[in-house]
This record gives structure tokens, sequence and C-alpha cells, in this order.
């Protein structure tokens, strides 16, 4: 019998899930606990995977069991296999009731508190019953990490360039650019004219240590040729900053595109700053070897339609 007829015949989707649950749990007998089997039956499938793979799986010792090489390889591909399993479920309960689904995503703050909440507004509007998740990690690293989990079903960020992860497929949706913004009664929204540099020693919000938006806020500065304020400056993420700029003396740059469509509900107001940095794409990110289910496509579509008043 060669590999190909190994895989079809006796490689099972059940034990491929019971390695995925040891390893995931760091022994047998809490697997065991968490599939509500016997610690036997899972000795049973490792080894027949084992047997059929060729290979040893699990490296065992009485602190528990963690994957060789050959498992970890294998539970990479097999977690491949489970998903698209999952998304042609979900693209059968799809085609039987278009109107419901369930939609998974992440992306920073910013994004999520301005134009992802727009998108969903949108795509709620025609299909109410769709459920949506939306993760909000701080770091680029930890974006992609989800995706290629498969922990979500796309991301939406800025996107760096050149955009050179082999694995990910991004698609462009718009310019973003950054603004400078301070709450509706803070005194210098009703100045005319602003300069960034006279304003070093004001309270800044600035995003969260380690996000993309902090990264902005320190090239804002260096490109004026000044170090971002330390001095009563707090890091936080929204909509913590949003509060504190709203109600307070705070200023912070924020995405316009936040602005645009959060403005009003935030309390902010962008001041006549003219920030010195090019505006940086937007974008959504899926994994460019993973099926595209219809409610993402569905997510997608209503996407570049909100975008489209932002790409003049």
């Amino acid at each position: 019998m060669d590999w190909s007829d190994r895989i079809g015949r006796r490689i099972k989707l059940r034990d491929l899930h019971i390695l995925q649950a040891v390893a995931q749990h760091g022994s047998m007998a809490k697997a065991a606990r968490h599939l509500a089997v016997s610690q036997p039956v899972i000795s049973k499938a490792i080894a027949d995977l084992e047997r059929e793979v060729g290979k040893p799986l699990l490296d065992r010792d009485r602190h528990g069991a963690e994957p060789t090489i050959y498992g970890a390889s294998l539970l990479k591909h097999g977690l491949a296999v489970f998903d698209e399993l999952k998304q042609s479920v979900k693209e059968i309960e799809y085609l039987s009731d278009p109107a419901i689904g369930e939609l998974r995503i992440a992306t920073p703050n910013a994004l999520a508190a301005g134009f992802v909440a727009a998108v969903i507004k949108s795509l709620h509007r025609r299909h109410p019953k769709l459920a949506v998740h939306v993760m909000l990690p701080v770091a680029v690293e930890t974006l992609y990490r989800e995706l290629r989990e498969r922990n979500v079903d796309l991301v939406i960020d800025r996107l760096p360039s050149p955009f050179t992860e082999k694995d990910l497929k991004a698609d462009f949706l718009f310019k973003e650019t950054t603004v400078i913004v301070a709450g509706w009664r803070n005194p210098l929204t009703r100045r005319r004219k602003v300069m960034l540099p006279d304003l070093v020693h004001n309270p800044w919000v600035f995003p969260a240590a380690g996000s993309a938006g902090e990264r902005i806020a320190m090239e804002i500065f260096r490109a004026i040729g000044l170090e971002m304020p330390r001095q009563r400056a707090i890091h936080a993420p929204m909509p913590l900053a949003a509060a504190l700029v709203a109600n307070g003396p705070y200023l912070a740059n924020f995405p316009a595109s936040l602005v645009r469509f959060g403005g009003s509900h935030l309390q902010i107001k962008v001041l006549p700053i003219k920030v010195p940095l090019p505006a940086s794409p937007v974008g959504i990110v899926t994994l460019r070897r993973r099926t595209i289910s219809p409610v993402v496509q569905l997510f997608i579509d209503h996407a570049r339609e909100v975008a489209k008043p932002l790409q003049g």
C-alpha cells in the first residue's frame, strides 16, 4: 500500500484530533479528560498514527508529552485540514441560509472603533443574523499569528510596504492619514493655527506600547526633529485614549478614518496641524492558501464599499 492509500484509508481525522489535544494539553491524561475518553483510547490513537507515519510523534516523560519534529509537522498540516473542513461546513450552512453565518476579525483598536465598526454596521443592515467576533491585539505580529493559527478569518490593518509575508495575501482598501486631535472643549480647538512643536509640553495620550500607532507617533515627532514627549504622557488603547482626550486636556494622534466614522461619538476634533508623514495603506489580510468562505467574502465586499469615500 503506497503513501497516498495510507492517507485515505488508514489515517483517521479522529486520531489527528486526539494528537492535537495531547499537544495542546501537554499530556495524554489531560487530553483524555478534555475529550471525555479513557487514557487507553488516547494511547491507542497515538500508537496507530505513529505506526502509519513510521515516525515517533510524541516525546513522553513523567512530566507529560510534547510533539516531536514529526508530530509538529503533522499537526501543522492537520490544522489546515480541520480548518478547511470547518470552512466547508460553514459554506454549506450559508448555502442553506445566506442570512446566517459567523465571522472572526482581528484588527487594532483604532481601526476597530472607526472603519471596522462602520463596515460591521453596513453588513448587519443587510444580514442582521450574522455573528461577528472581533479580536483587538496590539502588535502586528500577534494579528498575523492569530490568522496563521486560524483563530480569525481575516486581519484589517495598516499594510507594511513592501508586504513580504509570503503565506499571506494583502488586499488594499484605502490610504490612511494621521491627524492630531483634542476634545471639543479643549481651547486649542478654537485656534486657527497650531504648530506641532508648540504642543510638545502639552499632556498627550499615545497608542499602546508596541502598537503601530505608537510607532507612527514616534515618526511624527522625529520628522520635526523632536523626540516623542515622555513627561505628562499616557500610553493607552481605545476607548481609554478617546475618553481621556474627550474629557480632559490631552492631545492624541488618531487615524483620520477613526475621526470620520466615530468622531462625533468620541467628542473629538481635528486640530489644524499638517502631520509630516505620508499616508499609509490599509488593507485586508487573509491566508493565501485558505478557502475564503461566503461570509468572509461578504465582509470584504462591504469593506470595499465603505472604503470608497476614503480613496479620493
